[in-house]
């Protein structure tokens, strides 16, 4: 008698274990991350492989241990059961689900969780190749409830095809580099330029692009030594060439190649025509989008060209550079001239011009000012207000107060704003 109520109890604790490991199984494998899997598999590591395979079926993996599971729980409370209920009699009933209740919850459910959540990829890896021959022998009853599962869904009206809500690849990329940047793991520098990388596919040349009032352009008509010293003087190496109008381009004159023009003339600049050393001009769309721009850049080994809208009207240009500071942030030389387009205030106001592109705002200062309808501060205001407004006059929205310092004509010169306490998130 007492050797049959041991073999009953030792079989109830085996059984525990078993339900420790398909309930730790379960987590691990739900949590684990793919990408780590994948950069496994890749480098050829067998276990990886194997669980890079369980999780590219996952109905078929958590039926089978989902069920291996309850087969566990339910044999082990059938067996303490009747256990009890040869010690203790009828009352034995009652014993055993309390019993079994705190058994299973704490050593079959919550503690083999929890250390398979704090350690998803190394529980996934070692107990892969024992789920696979698990999988394979419950196959055909997995399949089986799958089916009744699937049917009484749809019957039901709803959608299990595993795909209607899932986020595109690139928003789930943006979501985990913003997770990890909030849980510590990944500085704000390397956010912004792995979400930089991202937002090139969403950009297009008119949203980074040097607008045509800043542009630096030179007069065809000047003389060779005029054209020399405003190209020193402005310290651009790359600058368009007009001819009767500013908007009729007809050549880029390179700090390179008038230097060499200068040299080969021993130093007279008079010499020197200026048509001789114009590159020609490369037209680009305003819709273009950067991704493209910047192969397109790649491809032609070049790093200028002049922005047009559909109407052919000259809009501004965009340089490689320009591009390449969407992903790592301003990039200044020794050569370049240091803007004050913003000004921070003690009261924590900031004095910004108008003409300052929100993103750089939003990188600068980690905001969240909307750039969906408006490329610079200026735009937004005009954007949200529905209307220019007038010196002085005073916004409030996303967050921040928008005051109008200065106006010039139709163009908003400069604002003071004001993030209030719940327009800004947290700096890093």
């Amino acid at each position: 008698m007492n050797a049959t109520l041991g073999i009953v109890a030792g079989a109830v604790i085996g059984l525990l274990f078993l339900s420790a490991f398909f309930s730790g199984t379960e987590t691990a494998m739900t949590a684990t991350s793919r990408a780590r899997v994948h950069e496994l598999a890749r480098r050829g590591d067998r276990r990886a492989l194997i669980l890079q395979e369980l999780v590219s079926i996952p109905e078929r993996l958590i039926g089978a241990i989902l069920l291996g599971n309850n087969l566990v729980n339910i044999l082990a409370s059938a067996l303490a059961t009747s256990l009890f209920v040869k010690l203790f009699g009828d009352a034995g009933v009652v014993y055993a689900t309390l019993v079994m209740t705190a058994l299973v919850l704490v050593f079959g459910e919550v503690m083999p969780k929890t250390y398979a959540i704090n350690n998803p990829d190394r529980v996934a890896l070692a107990v892969a190749p024992v789920i696979r021959v698990l999988v394979a022998i419950l196959a055909p009853i997995v399949m089986s409830v799958e089916f009744i599962v699937r049917n009484t869904m749809k019957a039901l009206g709803f959608d299990i095809s595993g795909d209607s809500n899932m986020l595109p690849a690139h928003d789930e990329l943006r979501g985990a580099i913003n997770l990890h940047h909030k849980q510590g793991a990944v500085i704000k520098h390397d956010r912004d330029m792995l979400g930089g990388i991202l937002d090139l596919r969403e950009l297009e040349i008119s949203d980074v692009m040097i607008h045509r009032t800043k542009m630096h352009t030179l007069d065809g008509s000047l003389s060779p030594a005029e054209v020399i010293a405003d190209v020193l003087a402005k310290g651009h190496t790359r600058v368009p060439v007009w001819k009767d109008d500013p908007d009729n381009i007809i050549g880029i004159v390179n700090a390179k190649d008038l230097l060499a023009a200068l040299h080969a003339n021993n130093g007279d600049a008079s010499r020197i025509v200026l048509s001789s050393v114009l590159t020609a001009p490369w037209f680009v769309p305003d819709t273009t989008p950067l991704v493209d721009q910047l192969n397109a850049f790649l491809r032609r080994k070049a790093h200028f060209a002049v922005v047009v809208d559909e109407y052919g009207e000259v809009m501004g240009l965009v340089t490689l550079e320009d591009i390449l500071e969407e992903i790592v942030g301003e990039i200044a030389d020794e050569h370049d001239i240091e803007v004050a387009g913003v000004e921070r205030e003690p009261s924590g106001a900031f004095i910004i011009e108008g003409a300052t592109p929100i993103r750089d705002l939003n990188r600068q200062y980690d905001w969240s000012l909307p750039d969906e309808e408006a490329t610079t501060l200026a735009g937004l205001v005009i954007h949200e207000s529905q209307m220019i407004p007038e010196q002085g006059q005073a916004f409030t929205f996303h967050g921040f107060r928008f005051e109008v310092l200065e106006r010039d004509r139709n163009q908003i010169v400069s604002l003071k704003v004001t993030p209030q306490k719940t327009g800004r998130r947290r700096r890093s």
